[in-house]
């Protein structure tokens, strides 16, 4: 018998926690990017530069979400 908090289970809880806090907390880096953009004035090229350069990372996150459920896994 599987042990559940308010009736989830902990493989429940985990996929939860990442496939929504981890998506939310890559929005809010999302927002500090803009942020320094708008602050340090980097205009359009440089703009485009800071969210290629430092969201690269969470593109696979992303990517990797997108092919499990193109699978369907």
């Amino acid at each position: 018998m599987e042990s559940t908090v308010l009736g989830f289970t902990e493989g429940q809880i985990a996929h939860f926690g990442l496939t929504f806090g981890v998506g939310a907390f890559i929005l809010y880096m999302l927002f500090i990017v803009l942020n320094l953009a708008r602050e340090s004035r980097a205009g359009k090229f440089g703009t485009f530069v800071l969210f290629l350069v430092l969201s690269f990372g969470m593109l696979g996150f992303l990517a990797k979400n997108l092919i499990q459920w193109v699978l369907g896994m």
